[in-house]
């Protein structure tokens, strides 16, 4: 088996359009929630989101054809070309069929989509492009990845929901692992804030309302949470196998030492209350690992905000590490970056590595009312110095799909 270590990650994200000023942000407790300005959001009942701001894709895409991609498939080109040029690495002819791309989706070009259906209805069957297919498809991020990349290697889009990109992660740690590959790019891409994506999940009641309080309205784990905000973005990360890594001098960020997935089996939309589904995620990723519990000091959570998710989260971690898990500071990013669905994962798994590799842990922004459900250490309101040795990374999703990563501070 091959060791996995990861040597760049890139970003873009409500927080800024690269890593470094959405990390920068993220640690100044800076918020990228605000009102909804894709569309006139009044009859709504959720009038904000997370959206990127000011983004030119025409800046890593040719104008040409960036044209011809969706806002997620330009987010996952963008973030490749900055992920490789990081990395300081062109993938040379001889290794292309050994590096490929995995990167979850999970609901691709909905927007497009929505808008393409108005102007059939208006105008009838004969205006619709010759591009609309092949640009709103999931997998098509991964499949520009792999054009303008060059990567010939595996590439695969898993579409798991708010999983989608921590899926993307556990695959292309797996194909390295066992030797399928020897690098791979992977994480996840989203941008659906639209109409339907935001009537639709209103209509779940899954989204806050607090209007009035963009900043404050995403507070995952405080007792005044009522729900999530519908963000957009892409967290994309270089993983490589140690060997390979090392004949070519790259700077290792950390290492990973082991992913793990599992279902609910229980229903469409909610996890069960005793989070066993996610326990059981968290435990695969641990087992895998032959980690310690007691070593395991940092959990970047899933941390959506709502009023179910979370109370399972904590129970879940809580059934795993005992008294353990009051040791653990566990972080929730969403609450500055909104819920990013396909995305979230491969963003929260750039700043678990970040983490690492930095020492700092990102704050929970707006926590302020306790809640006896959720009674750990959140890392409320602001970053923490900390020198992390084993960050897990989770991610869970609708259809009860979960996915965790967690990653080591390397030591050669």
């Amino acid at each position: 088996m091959n060791r996995v270590v990861v040597t760049s990650v890139a970003a873009v994200t409500p927080l800024g359009n690269d890593v470094e000023s959405s990390w920068k942000n993220l640690l100044a407790g800076k918020s990228g929630i605000a009102r909804i300005t894709g569309f006139d959001p009044s009859e709504f009942k959720t009038h904000i989101a997370a959206e990127v701001k000011d983004f030119d894709p025409c800046l890593h895409i040719e104008k040409k054809q960036a044209k011809r991609m969706e806002k997620f498939t330009q987010y996952a080109v963008s973030c490749a070309k900055m992920l490789l040029a990081d990395a300081n690495w062109t993938i040379p002819e001889e290794e292309k069929a050994t590096t490929g791309c995995v990167l979850g989706v999970g609901l691709g070009g909905l927007e497009s989509i929505e808008n393409t259906h108005s102007k059939m209805l208006q105008k009838g069957p004969g205006r619709i492009s010759p591009f609309f297919i092949p640009t709103i498809i999931a997998n098509m991020a991964a499949g520009q990845v792999s054009i303008a990349t060059g990567a010939m290697g595996p590439c695969i889009c898993p579409t798991t929901a708010c999983a989608s990109g921590t899926h993307g992660v556990y695959a292309a740690y797996s194909d390295i692992k066992l030797g399928r590959a020897t690098a791979m790019i992977c994480g996840g891409s989203e941008s659906t804030i639209s109409p339907l994506a935001v009537g639709g999940f209103n209509a779940m009641k899954a989204l806050s309302t607090r209007n009035d309080e963009p900043e404050r309205a995403s507070r995952p784990f405080d007792a005044e949470r009522d729900g999530f905000i519908i963000g957009e973005g892409c967290g994309l990360l270089l993983l490589e196998s140690l060997e390979h890594a090392q004949e070519r001098g790259a700077n290792i960020l950390c290492e990973i030492v082991g992913a793990g997935a599992s279902g609910d089996a229980y229903h469409m939309a909610a996890p069960p209350e005793d989070g066993r589904g996610m326990e059981f995620a968290m435990r695969a990723a641990l087992r895998e690992s032959g980690v310690t519990l007691e070593d395991v000091d940092h959990i970047n959570a899933h941390g959506t905000s709502t009023k179910l998710n979370d109370m399972c989260e904590t129970r879940a971690i809580k059934n795993i590490f005992g008294d353990h898990a009051k040791n653990i500071a566990i972080c929730a990013n969403k609450s500055q970056l909104g819920h990013l669905l396909g995305a979230a994962g491969g963003v929260e798994a750039v700043f678990a590595a970040k983490t690492i590799a930095e020492g700092v842990i990102p704050g929970t922004a707006n926590y302020e009312n306790p809640d006896p459900d959720c009674d750990l250490d959140y890392c409320a309101n602001g970053p923490r110095k900390q020198q992390v040795e084993y960050a897990l990374s989770n991610s869970f999703g609708f259809g009860g799909t979960n996915g965790c990563v967690l990653f080591k501070r390397f030591q050669g």
